[in-house]
């Protein structure tokens, strides 16, 4: 009473204040039957938000523990008058089918079952308070036993281990978070991040003190001495026993145990509990089994998941759940949940809580019986200790579906059906984007302006931040690469943030009335285009850098080492060299993009001026660099397939230019076997996969393209789609896998003859290190191959690095299919950036993503400020369509990729977002003949 002013107002709780990450370290029942209706609160209340199937099995365990075994009759009943979940109408035959297969389970036993599921929930124990970051984005802080969490909605996006947390401390609002420092400095030092006010910031710095004490220490922290004269920071400590002073002190028996027996609360008495649905399952119910870990902080699992890698393991299907009437209150959102006194503010809130806790009160125990299992707890375990599994995030090394190996990916984030996480789509509903497609075509800009961001960061944060450990890389060099990438970051920084606030008054709907003011882009992208001007200097020094880059790399071992090793982060998706071309590659995107604003404006529009002269500086920048790109383009290329190929010293020599890839069966002796191919504008090289760390592959022959002829044999050899390709010194007989892809070979390669005889004549050399097995001319038909060689055809790619299985020469093996130079370059023109909705052929869920297109490959994170993709589909081989009413999609803007078994839909958030997408994916899935391609774009020297 003393301390509390109006009592008549206030509703004292009992409440968990500490969620353990075993509920088996619960020993009592009574502390068992507490846990369990907290976690069932937690259900009523929204906090505890997971998908259809976990909350109708939960609910099932309640059930079970308050009215016993199934009875169809009572169940209707009881569920009728009882409210367990908001919308529960929808789930009552689901929860009556679970609650059938508990038959004998007992209530101690139901509880257990409980918070077996519970404790998996991603959002078991989380509390979440609303905050901001330093770019403005809204997330939300919670604390739990492994550490501070991030969240955006509902969905973890970070995690700091107490391992790693150095200091916790707050400035007035802002909540700062310390970190050690990291081996390969990965991260920044200090974290900040902004709540709504002094109170709520201590208040939840106060929860983290009180959660690492309580986890971490062994023993009640001492509290801090009052100094004498001056007081500085806060004296608060966490009193009380840790969690391992109160396991120690129940294994000793130093505490008097309760009698309690557990008994089914609601035989007889069914009472009604009324409470609204809570606010918070309006948010998006996303849920997956989370991961935890004990005093282990230095395991890669928490290393990973520093890192704000997705460790979680799938469950079940998530069904959609949606009240979008409720919205939350900023005073609702900032309690502390772990206080004991919780102030209500309306009186409707009182009773509804006067209510349950009557109805608490009321239920008695019962005797407790051994552990069954349900056998639908088959589904959410991890394992049957409970230990952490980790979830491979990377690519599948094998890209070949129709094996018995795994799938292109076999990240649960990207290639379980049960993984999946729905979107609010009410919530997009709400927000209402502006309908001009000149707002979406201003998005893109903002979008992939993101990305490109962080292709630079690759180079000026990331691979500085590698290469300043050590002295591998030159001074001279290591000035030469940065000082032309650094002026770059700091201008696009400013350059995205100005897009960025541009697209927020576009989209505010008090400023509607004011077009002429904010809805409009050409008037920023002038401005800055004007000022990228100034930037030449460092783009027209970007082929030095290159060139300087990889002599550097060719004349030190140590500097070959660094860079492969920095190309195996996670970080570094693409090759390192790629990052390199990005700024010649985005003024080509801006122009693109110009060039449709330009269009669709009419001529009398406010910021049809601007967008004009914005693609008149644009075109002039890109017509000065293109002849550069082109060479740039070539030069990446040779020296990324050098690194995939065995047997040569000098493939990137001047004057090799780089015309197709792929995959063609070569009849030998022995049959046909798959080969890879890799045709120049004077060579052809034929190759295996060897059985190397990185799976490289090595050249069997090489076929001078002076003097060689080409012409179909289909009907000589009786193989489909044959090409016999006669050389001055050998033949071999080839076979594409389809019509169009021999057709693409036969055009590339007697072009690439046309322009061998059209030079000084045969290249005097060719490759410095000419392949072991070079052949002789009788031995045309016949590979004579090692053992190794004829198992290196049937091995699986599980025994190569991950970060290899992505490069363009094993998908198309793979695949069985190929890429020329020109696919290179429209490819490098259809990069995009943007949130997709994905959902797979058997869910019924949507699953919100960051999705990056870029060489043939779409990546996926959980949100743009990832700093690498969780996974990622190669495209090349997919078929590109739009759902069929069979399928039952039922939902706009939606496209579907598919290849043999594997099928995803995508869905793009307007009609603009879906054009787009479906422009840029049709590049990859269906590459076009040289000559239609030609026809429409400027014809590349070979």
């Amino acid at each position: 009473m003393k301390q509390i002013r109006r009592p008549k107002h206030v509703v004292v709780k009992f409440v968990v204040k500490f969620f353990p990450p075993d509920h088996a370290q619960l020993q009592e029942e009574l502390t068992r039957y507490l846990f369990a209706l907290q976690v069932k609160q937690d259900l009523v209340q929204g906090r505890l938000t997971c998908n259809d199937t976990s909350a109708a099995l939960l609910i099932s365990h309640i059930v079970q523990s308050e009215i016993g075994d199934f009875d169809e009759t009572i169940d209707r009943e009881h569920l009728a008058k009882n409210k367990y979940i908001p919308q529960q109408e929808t789930l009552e035959d689901k929860i009556m089918e679970f609650h059938r297969s508990h038959i004998g389970q007992t209530p101690a036993e139901s509880d257990f079952q409980l918070l077996e599921i519970a404790r998996r929930l991603e959002m078991y124990g989380i509390r979440l308070h609303p905050a901001k970051d330093r770019e403005g984005t809204k997330i939300n802080l919670a604390v739990a036993n492994i550490g501070i969490l991030v969240f955006q909605g509902h969905t973890k996006i970070n995690a700091f281990n107490w391992a790693k947390v150095r200091k916790l401390s707050f400035k007035r609002k802002r909540f700062l978070i310390k970190l050690r420092p990291d081996v390969n400095n990965s991260f920044q030092d200090t974290l900040e991040f902004l709540m709504a006010s002094r109170d709520f910031c201590k208040s939840f710095w106060k929860i983290c003190v009180e959660h690492h004490a309580f986890f971490r220490l062994f023993e009640e922290p001492k509290p801090k001495p009052k100094p004498v004269l001056f007081t500085r920071g806060s004296s608060f400590r966490f009193s009380g026993r840790t969690q391992k002073q109160v396991l120690d002190y129940v294994k000793e028996g130093g505490h008097k145990k309760v009698q309690f027996e557990r008994k089914h609360s609601k035989i007889r008495s069914i009472r009604s509990l009324t409470t609204p649905p809570s606010e918070q399952h309006s948010e998006v119910p996303k849920q997956s089994c989370s991961f935890t870990f004990g005093d282990d902080a230095d395991s890669p699992v928490v290393q990973s998941c520093r890192q704000g890698k997705e460790l979680k393991a799938s469950t079940e299907d998530v069904g959609q759940r949606r009240s979008p009437s409720l919205k939350k209150s900023p005073k609702e959102g900032g309690k502390v949940d772990g206080a004991v006194m919780v102030m209500m503010e309306e009186e409707e809130e009182v009773v509804k809580d006067r209510t349950q806790q009557n109805r608490s009160q009321s239920q008695q125990p019962s005797t407790a019986g051994s552990l069954t299992g349900s056998p639908h707890l088959s589904e959410l375990s991890i394992n049957s200790q409970g230990a952490p599994v980790v979830a491979n995030m990377s690519l599948s090394p094998n890209l070949s579906p129709d094996t018995k190996q795994s799938s292109p990916l076999i990240s649960p984030l990207l290639n379980d059906p049960s993984y999946i996480r729905t979107d609010d789509e009410e919530e997009v509903r709400r927000k209402r984007f502006p309908t001009d497609k000149a707002y979406f075509i201003a998005k893109e800009v903002s979008t992939t302006e993101r990305t490109y961001l962080k292709d630079l960061e690759v180079i000026t944060s990331w691979f500085q931040s590698t290469v300043s450990k050590d002295d591998y890389m030159p001074e001279t060099l290591k000035n030469f690469l940065f000082s032309n990438f650094e002026p770059l970051h700091k201008f696009h920084t400013t350059f995205l943030k100005e897009i960025e606030q541009r697209l927020a008054l576009w989209e505010g709907r008090s400023n509607a009335h004011v077009k002429g003011d904010y809805q409009r882009i050409g008037d920023v992208m002038l401005k800055n285009i004007q000022s990228m001007k100034q930037l030449t200097v460092h783009l027209r020094k970007h082929n030095e850098v290159l060139v300087e880059l990889e002599n550097g790399i060719k004349n030190s071992r140590k500097l070959e080492t660094l860079c492969r090793d920095f190309e195996l982060q996670k970080v570094c998706y693409l090759p390192l060299n790629t990052f390199l071309l990005r700024p010649l590659h985005r003024l080509m995107h801006y122009k693109q993009i110009m060039e449709r604003l330009c269009k669709h404006y009419p001529p009398n529009h406010v910021d049809f001026r601007d967008s004009r002269a914005a693609l008149a500086e644009i075109s002039e920048m890109v017509a000065q660099l293109h002849g550069s790109m082109i060479k740039m383009e070539n030069f990446q290329k040779l020296h990324e397939l050098k690194k995939d190929l065995i047997g040569i010293d000098n493939l990137a020599i001047p004057g090799r230019e780089f015309i197709r890839l792929g995959s063609l069966s070569k009849l030998s002796g022995k049959g046909l076997q798959q080969r890879m191919f890799f045709l120049f504008n004077d060579v052809l090289l034929y190759t295996s996969r060897g059985l190397t760390a990185l799976n490289q592959f090595k050249v069997h022959g090489q076929l001078p393209l002076y003097g060689m002829t080409i012409e179909e044999s289909e009907e000589e050899w009786g193989v489909p789609h044959c090409l016999t390709l006669r050389g001055q010194h050998q033949s071999i007989i080839v076979a594409a896998s389809t019509r169009a892809e021999m057709d693409k070979w036969t055009e590339d390669i007697q072009m690439a003859i046309d322009l061998a005889e059209k030079s000084s004549g045969p290249t005097p050399e060719l490759l410095a290190s000419s392949p072991p097995d070079n052949k002789s001319p009788d031995e045309t038909t016949v590979d004579q191959e090692s053992e190794d060689d004829l198992s290196a055809s049937r091995t699986s790619l599980e025994r190569q690095s991950p970060h290899r299985g992505n490069t363009t020469v094993h998908v198309c093996w793979h695949r069985n299919t190929s890429v020329s130079m020109i696919d290179f370059s429209i490819a490098v023109e259809n990069q995009l950036s943007g949130n997709l909705l994905r959902k797979f052929k058997n869910s019924n869920g949507w699953q919100k993503l960051w999705v990056v297109f870029t060489n043939f490959c779409m990546f996926f994170y959980k949100s743009h400020q990832d700093n690498h993709p969780l996974a990622s589909l190669p495209l090349l081989g997919y078929s590109l369509t739009i759902p069929s009413e069979s399928e039952n999609i039922h939902k706009d803007y939606v496209f579907k990729l598919h290849f043999k078994s594997h099928v995803y839909y995508f869905r793009a958030e307007s009609e603009y977002t879906f054009e787009r997408w479906m422009e840029v994916i049709r590049s990859a899935t269906s590459s076009a003949s040289r000559t239609h391609v030609l026809s429409h774009k400027e014809s590349h020297v070979y």
